[in-house]
């Protein structure tokens, strides 16, 4: 009977989570307190900053005191770091890609700086949480905490785990098994071998941002053709075992670097298909070697590549397991919530399976009430809500959606959501536009889990909104603003049973519509965090051309919200 509390701080999303027990009590990002994009910038320098603020609320949602906690895990062990020490003037400093917080971490100068600052994490903590009893600080290797948010969390019991990111202390990659709670790892792959920092470089390469915008080419990707670099990539990125070979490939000998805001063209997208196909490939083989070794049916995911919903999807149809989970916090935010786990099964609880991500923060009716009263807007609590939003939708509406807790991890799933009809064409582009998104971006389905097998081809149920389905060509025009350029959707099927009122609201759009579809995307706009409070609801719904604002139980309509008491008064009365 313990009580952990986990916290990510080291490369970017610092996020913290609590278990008492064995159950999650709460789980956030710092980035939806601080409202700062992804908590920090990911740099050695910013290696000290704490989720202080997701710290704090952790405690107060378990009305727990510093001073009662049994552990504070902190998911990096610098102990296993290593380093290349280089000459300041080595010309291999100077190389595209040498640089903090990206990629080959050993030859960056920097790196002791950050390894410096996480082996004194224990003095930043008992800083910031004032009374925590001595000695209660515990270091767990970063792909370890990422491995148990996955095996942990899945409720598989024994199972296969496979992790696959960037980089962690000194390697990028770890294979393993577990059984009965304890994880035998495997194989592990050794820095600088990286898919994910490879991942990164096209990133940047194409003129995205780093460690945040890998999504952007996974989208991109779909309109490439990837044959076109395949044999350089294939030369390159090589399963080799248990672990592989990642090199560093010279891009700009295959495509000169594309400036943030300038167009995208068709050899930036073969590129794209290029590293997506390779990635695709890889996790495959990686996966059946591992298969291999364990006999499991099912496989547990997590690692910022296990964000790749297509190449889970590709997985999920080639691989040889069963059974797929994949962490819906699978970058580095979930190791907070791994490594609280896994500690907390070391000190004997027995651990709660993640059944939902909705682990944020969460309003009362009346403080929720007080926070539109103090905004000034006109606003109502209709008498059926569902049916009120679902006209609204089929009418053509962008519908704001804050509701309950809001998730853990970096999809919307109908908590803090933006919904339009999927039915209409031009809402694609609408959605784009008013997120301030790149045209090639897809958006994605939320279906009523069961009805998702008459519209889609995959892993069913998908609650998490972490596998690429087929649409069936039948549906593909019903629910065009829905449907990628390959025909594809990363879809969130709905179970009634665990989110009533969004199942509520997909039948009163049924009803109306004959399409038990809607499109679903994250309640932001371009480089901001998801909307958390009320507040960031509000805001973002004043500066941007949403129609209906939904808070269950109210509703703040655009056509009235702003008019004064006089105007209100003549409305009524018309």
């Amino acid at each position: 009977m313990a009580n952990v509390l986990g916290i990510n701080a080291v490369f970017h999303d610092p996020a913290a989570a609590l278990l008492i027990d064995g159950v999650t009590v709460a789980a956030t990002e710092e980035e939806r307190l601080n409202r700062r994009k992804h908590g920090k910038d990911c740099v050695p320098f910013s290696t000290w900053e704490l989720p202080s603020a997701a710290m704090a609320w952790c405690l107060e949602q378990g009305n727990l005191d510093p001073s009662e906690l049994d552990a504070v895990v902190y998911s990096y062990e610098p102990r296993l770091c290593t380093h290349e020490t280089l000459p300041i003037d080595s010309p291999r400093l100077g190389k595209p890609g040498y640089v903090a917080g990206s990629t080959r971490a050993s030859y960056d100068p920097w790196e002791p700086l950050r390894t410096m600052f996480a082996e004194r994490a224990e003095s930043f903590i008992d800083s910031t949480l004032p009374g925590l009893p001595s000695g209660v600080v515990r270091h767990v290797p970063h792909h370890v905490a990422h491995a148990a948010s996955a095996y942990a969390a899945s409720g598989f019991g024994d199972c296969s785990v496979l992790v696959l990111d960037g980089r962690g202390e000194s390697t990028s990659h770890l294979a393993g098994r577990v059984r009965d709670g304890e994880l035998e790892i495997l194989a592990s792959q050794v820095l600088p071998q990286s898919v994910g920092l490879l991942y990164e470089e096209v990133t940047a390469h194409l003129g995205f941002r780093r460690s945040s915008d890998e999504f952007k080419v996974m989208a991109l990707a779909s309109y490439g053709d990837p044959t076109r670099f395949q044999s350089t990539f294939d030369s390159f990125v090589k399963a080799r075992g248990g672990g592989f070979r990642a090199s560093r490939i010279d891009l700009d000998d295959l495509v000169p670097a594309r400036r943030d805001g300038e167009p995208w063209t068709q050899v930036h997208a073969d590129l794209a298909a290029a590293v997506q196909k390779s990635t695709e490939r890889l996790l495959v083989d990686l996966a059946r070697w591992l298969h291999e070794q364990t006999g499991d049916s099912a496989l547990t995911m997590a690692g910022g590549v296990a964000l790749n919903c297509v190449a889970n999807g590709v997985l999920a149809e080639c691989g040889p397991f069963r059974d797929v989970w994949v962490q819906p916090a699978a970058g580095d935010a979930g190791t907070a919530l791994g490594g609280a786990m896994y500690i907390a099964h070391e000190l004997g609880d027995e651990i709660e399976p993640m059944r939902t991500a909705a682990l944020g923060r969460a309003w009362s009716e009346s403080e929720t009430e007080a926070i539109l009263r103090r905004s000034g807007l006109g606003y109502s609590r209709p008498a059926d809500l569902a049916r009120t939003t679902a006209e609204c939708l089929a009418t053509g509406g962008v519908v704001g959606w804050c509701y309950g807790r809001s998730e853990y991890g970096p999809r919307a799933l109908g908590h803090r959501s933006l919904f339009v009809d999927p039915r209409r064409p031009e809402n694609l582009q609408r959605m784009n536009d008013i997120k301030g998104r790149e045209e090639f971006r897809p958006v994605a389905p939320m279906v009523l889990l069961e009805r998702a097998h008459e519209i889609f081809d995959g892993v069913i149920p998908s609650p998490f909104m972490l596998f690429v389905h087929d649409v069936h060509p039948e549906w593909r025009d019903r629910i065009s603003a829905a449907v990628h350029v390959d025909g594809t959707a990363r879809i969130q099927t709905v179970d009634r049973q665990v989110e009533p009122l969004l199942a509520e609201l997909l039948d009163a759009f049924c009803d109306i519509t004959g399409v038990p579809v809607l499109v679903n995307t994250s309640f932001n706009t371009a480089g901001r965090p998801m909307v958390d409070s009320p507040t960031d609801a509000l805001e973002c719904f004043g500066s941007s051309p949403i129609d209906l604002l939904v808070m269950p139980p109210f509703a703040v309509a655009r056509n009235t919200a702003f008019l004064s008491p006089r105007e209100e008064a003549l409305a009524g009365h018309g």
